[in-house]
């Protein structure tokens, strides 16, 4: 009869857990924005209490949470606001009352209290905040660290971001990216809103990096590794942020900081730095008011935040003598070819380019938030929050990235070249953001939480240049200077809104805590986006440019029919349905299991298919434009677990594993339809370019090959009936050479590359694992050591290949050790052609150790090191898919990568946190940073070895046999032995000798940093408000101000390059065997990594002034 009630029991468990999944309405994915309380209460004899009344009261809003006992003596409160102090009352009749004061909630987490009453009055002193977080009151199963209020108040920060918050997590410390993936698909959250940078041109956060003021927030949490199914949408790693709200009390605050270029440092080992004290400044004004509406029922919070930042965008300036010298940031680009640059195009075009010795870039930054908490009843509470925010910026012209050849190493501004102040772009960064937030207890085993959100993300660049191509002028194969309307600005801006709703049902059945829930999200981008919109041209030098020789390469995007303003656009809706069952299987032990379905469909309204394209045969394959890929079903189970080990929160075992799935930056789907060849056509022309149907211009033949002649760009920029060099010029020139004007899809175009998603696409999705063990050391004060591992599998991984490039089996190879294959002319079989895939290769694992210590009430300490391994084919670097498809150093081409050390990771990783304070007023924080990587070089060919077209060959590393053998050649006894000596020398080169460089593997030394806060007090009290003055002063790497050599970070030797390329190809000989030289800066006495001589390596310091009542 027992086993027959058990399994009924079972039964019914699962009936109701899938009850709640189908009755609950739309739920947001990954949205945490309340916390929860569950007990046992029980006699001193052990006898489980059954309708003991709890009522938990969040003391400064009054707001009062209450329930009564289970059968089982167990409680839960749930949706309950974050944060704190709590005082909870829990009565019986027939036993004493029992109160605990000072408890604090943290976000996402559940507090676990257990209460045992008996026959006399019992009341509990208050209870330190930190010491029962130390005693793992919390009932965490993953790798989460939560960032309190307090810990955001008295971290030092100069930039006051978001980023330099999450330093305190383990994973944290590198933006946005954790556990070493790409930042842009992490997942932030505020207040359950999407804050994504959903779009993904960069990894930094909406809004110019800052979408929100740290002053409104009033906790954060960064998960890694949670088994808790409502927590989706990243791989890596999520931020979880909520806003502060009003209580009983007015409270608020008026504040002031400011930095400038006489709070820094100005010379790097002693030597000055060029421009250190150039204008440079910002100042933020802000302030804060929050309070009662209605006392213990309605409540007001609002932020506002202002801060302007005269600044230049570029400290790069132009030699006198041709010779370059990156420690004082002189480019080899002359002053007199600058002026002649720009003497010549404004009197042969009428174009202005700009200062090249001044680049102002002032930038503004504007942000408002306000919140409503109202208790509608004692079950029913909603909150509504609304944001905005506004950033200008300008940058510089984009690095390196063109289309139509072969790119080169330095940047266009950089010890190689110089731009003009003209090609730098603005970019405004808009946020609007909403949420309602409304928790209902509808039942004392029943609870609700509606929740929805809406976020409107906008980027739009703009330029100071008038209409006029961008210009790329080479000297010696390498960048030398640029000129121009920027060449990806043009028609450049991004509209991203994400609309989240959230309904989900907690039932509470005898140990059972049971969630469900039924997901939807919609996001839409429109992405106007017109590479080389406004023209572009390449020459090999700057005698070609001034004496009108025919380019290099001429590139054009343009709208078919006449359209100047075409855009792609990408819609999706995401449907999930999940449910969890937290079981308390015993009094110490809590199993969590669940299972999340997501389906991603997209729309396919926005897309038109092009048959010509769809038309070419990729060995058996063809690409569809006009379809996205087919409904992404994805299953994500979870299972989790934590072990009281004594009963007495002293030791806790926890972990688990689970599939967690993530994003993708839409900028990689919406390249299909702007490079599908029907919303607009880019043009590419080289001399190796075919002649295509329709070609009317003149080629050259070779062989069985016809190529566009490119003489018919000779004789200068190509200009209009009157003289005006301008988008309709170059336009009408290339519609006379055949290139289409109009398109129909039945007949299509192919474009010069075509991006596209294979069908059978699926998000990125990973499988964790992890344990941990958490210990309270016995000692008289909070003392505790956490040690926890994580393992990640790839399970749907993100790479590109190109379709048009056959397998390399049948090429040709060297003869010798380098046996790479070597690319024929005319290689591909078709249009190149960039497909978005999936791969499940990749893996990492991680291992950290975290200590916590409050010796006393003045006095806290928190210290961590991580290590951590990251193996993937690609980090999708870049926006564009051939950016992406070629960034990776590979060995037999960019279709074949090789697994390889993530550029994202950071394996090594130390952090300590200290906080201090006196009853004089006085507050003092340190926090130490250090860490190896964060840089990470691959060691690449000079050049091209294998003929692919792309610049990113990773060197095989001969051993002293092979080269003894000749078996790997030199042209010459002298490049032989500086690369030799040089390999011996370098750890890492050594240890790889007969084996081919991995890629990313070249790690940063280490860096040792130091950031100090000193706060001071002055307060006053009058009547029942008090005063505060409080006066501060934040500092970055402050040993650096003792000694310029100190927190100095070390980056690849400026005379080895921007890259790690350390060998260079000479061509074949006549035995088959690839022959090399080696660049004069490499010898056995080149340091790898030097100093780096920038103002971002000294010490830098916010003072600020803010006024304080409560």
């Amino acid at each position: 009869m027992r086993k027959t009630d058990k399994l009924l029991r079972r039964l019914r468990i699962t009936f109701l857990m899938f009850s709640a999944i189908l009755l609950s309405g739309t739920i947001a994915l990954g949205q945490v924005t309340t916390s929860s309380m569950s007990g046992k209460v029980s006699s001193s004899s052990g006898e489980t209490l059954p309708g003991a009344t709890v009522i938990a009261t969040h003391t400064p809003s009054g707001t009062n949470y209450g329930t009564i006992t289970n059968m089982e003596g167990r409680f839960n409160l749930n949706g309950m606001r974050v944060g704190g102090p709590y005082k909870v009352e829990v009565t019986f009749i027939g036993f004493g009352a029992f109160t605990q004061s000072n408890v604090t909630l943290s976000l996402g987490e559940n507090y676990q209290m257990n209460v045992v009453l008996s026959e006399e009055s019992t009341s509990l002193d208050e209870v330190v905040v930190t010491a029962s977080r130390t005693k793992f009151s919390n009932e965490k199963t993953g790798a989460v660290t939560n960032i309190t209020n307090s810990d955001i108040e008295n971290l030092p920060t100069v930039s006051r971001s978001i980023t330099d918050i999450t330093r305190l997590s383990p994973y944290g410390g590198n933006g946005m990216s954790f556990a070493g993936t790409d930042g842009r698909t992490a997942n932030f959250t505020v207040d359950g809103a999407n804050f994504n940078n959903n779009f993904g041109l960069s990894s930094a956060l909406p809004g110019g990096g800052s979408p929100i003021s740290i002053e409104a927030i009033e906790e954060l949490q960064v998960v890694i590794a949670p088994y808790d199914v409502r927590q989706t949408n990243f791989i890596g790693g999520g931020v979880n942020a909520i806003t502060k709200s009003g209580t009983n009390t007015f409270k608020g605050s008026a504040y002031t900081f400011h930095r400038n270029e006489n709070l820094r440092g100005d010379a790097v080992d002693g030597q000055q730095i060029a421009g250190a004290r150039d204008k440079d400044r910002n100042t933020n004004y802000g302030l804060t008011l929050g309070g009662p509406i209605i006392k213990n029922k309605l409540f007001f919070f609002v932020n506002a935040e202002m801060a302007k930042t005269p600044t230049i965008a570029n400290r790069w300036r132009a030699s006198t003598d041709g010779v370059a010298d990156p420690n004082n940031y002189i480019s080899r680009t002359t002053i007199s070819d600058l002026q002649t640059v720009s003497d010549f195009v404004r009197n042969q075009y009428g174009y202005e380019t700009g200062s090249y010795t001044n680049f102002p870039a002032d930038e503004s930054n504007t942000k408002m938030l306000a919140r409503i908490d109202w208790n509608i009843t004692k079950k029913h509470r909603l909150a509504l929050r609304y944001n905005y925010t506004k950033n200008t910026s300008w940058i510089s012209p984009n690095a390196t990235s063109m289309d139509g050849g072969t790119r080169v190493s330095e940047a266009r501004m950089s010890q190689a070249s110089m731009s003009f102040a003209n090609s730098m772009y603005s970019m405004d960064n808009l946020v609007h953001s909403f949420s309602f937030d409304l928790n209902s207890r509808l039942s004392d085993n029943l609870s609700n939480q509606f929740l929805a959100t809406f976020s409107k993300l906008d980027d739009v660049r703009g330029s100071t240049s008038s209409e006029f191509p961008f210009i790329d002028i080479l000297k010696d194969g390498q960048a030398y200077m640029s000129l121009g309307y920027e060449l990806f600005t043009w028609n450049n801006g991004v509209h991203n809104n994400v609309l989240n709703i959230k309904d989900e049902l907690t039932f509470y059945y005898g140990k059972h805590k049971i969630v469900g829930g039924v997901a939807f999200e919609y996001k839409m981008a429109d992405n106007a986006y017109m590479r080389n919109g406004t023209g572009y041209y390449r020459y090999l030098s700057l005698d070609d440019f001034l004496n009108g020789a025919a380019p290099e390469i001429v590139n054009l995007t343009y709208g078919y029919d006449g359209e100047r303003n075409p855009a792609a656009r990408i819609r999706t809706n995401k449907i999930g349905i999940y449910g969890q069952d937290d079981w308390s299987v015993r009094d110490n032990f809590k199993l969590s299991y669940g299972l999340r379905i997501d389906g991603l469909f997209f729309n396919n309204n926005d897309l038109i298919t092009n048959n010509a394209i769809y038309e070419i045969d990729y060995s058996g394959r063809n690409i569809d434009t006009g379809e996205w890929p087919d409904a992404n079903i994805i299953f994500s189970p979870r299972v989790g677990f934590v072990w009281d080990t004594y009963g007495d929160k002293s030791l806790k075992v926890r972990g688990g594993t689970g599939l967690f799935s993530g994003n993708l930056p839409l900028v990689f789907f919406t390249n299909m339809p702007t490079n599908g060849g029907m919303v607009q056509y880019q043009a590419q022309i080289n001399a190796k370019t075919k002649v295509f149907d329709g070609y009317t211009g003149e080629y050259i033949v070779d062989g069985n090959n016809k190529y566009i002649d490119m003489t018919q760009f000779a004789g200068g920029l190509v200009t209009d009936a009157n003289g005006n060099v301008n988008i309709a010029a170059l336009y009408d020139k290339l519609i006379s050479l055949g290139y289409p004007s109009t398109i129909s899809p039945e007949d299509g175009t192919v474009p010069s590359a075509i991006a596209a998603v294979d069908p059978k696409f699926k998000m990125p999705q990973v499988w964790k694992t992890s344990l941990a063990v958490d210990y309270a050391l016995p000692t008289s004060f909070p003392f505790s050591v956490t040690v926890e591992g994580i393992f990640n599998k790839t399970v749907n991984g993100v790479s590109i290949s190109d379709w048009s490039i056959p397998t390399v089996g049948g090429f040709a190879r060297f003869n010798g050790v380098d046996n790479r294959p070597i690319y024929p002319d005319g290689y591909r079989t078709g249009t190149k052609a960039f497909v978005l895939e999936n791969t499940s290769r990749g893996y990492g694992w991680s291992g950290n150790i975290i200590i916590n210590a409050q010796p006393a009430d003045w006095f806290s300490v928190m210290a961590s090191y991580t290590h951590s391994i990251t193996k993937d084919v690609t980090g999708m670097p870049g926006s564009a898919a051939e950016s992406a498809f070629t960034y990776v150093p590979t060995v037999e081409g960019p279709n074949n990568i090789k697994l390889h050390n993530s550029q994202y990771n950071t394996p090594d990783r130390l952090v300590a946190f200290l906080t201090a304070h006196d009853k004089s007023g006085n507050h003092y924080s340190f926090i130490y940073e250090a860490w190896r990587g964060g840089a990470n070089y691959s060691y690449m060919m000079v050049n091209d070895i294998n003929s692919d077209g792309y610049n990113y060959d990773a060197i095989y590393v001969p051993t002293d046999d092979e080269v003894a053998n000749n078996e790997f050649r030199f042209v010459s006894e002298d490049d032989k032995t500086r690369f030799m000596d040089y390999v011996h020398a370098n750890d890492y080169l050594k240890n790889q000798q007969g084996k081919y460089a991995e890629a990313y593997s070249v790690y940063s030394p280490w860096v040792h940093r130091i950031d100090f806060s000193y706060k001071h007090d002055f307060a006053i009290k009058t009547n029942n408000y008090q005063h505060k003055l409080q006066l501060s002063f934040d500092i970055k790497n402050v040993m650096n101000l003792f000694n310029s050599n100190w927190g100095v970070a070390k980056y690849l030797n400026p005379e080895i390059g921007s890259e790690a390329r350390i060998l260079r190809y000479e061509g074949v000989d006549a035995e088959g065997f690839a022959t090399f030289s080696t660049p004069s800066s490499i010898n056995g006495n080149t340091e790898t990594f030097t100093k780096s001589y920038s103002l971002g390596q000294c010490w830098y310091a916010l003072i600020g002034v803010k006024y304080l009542f409560n």
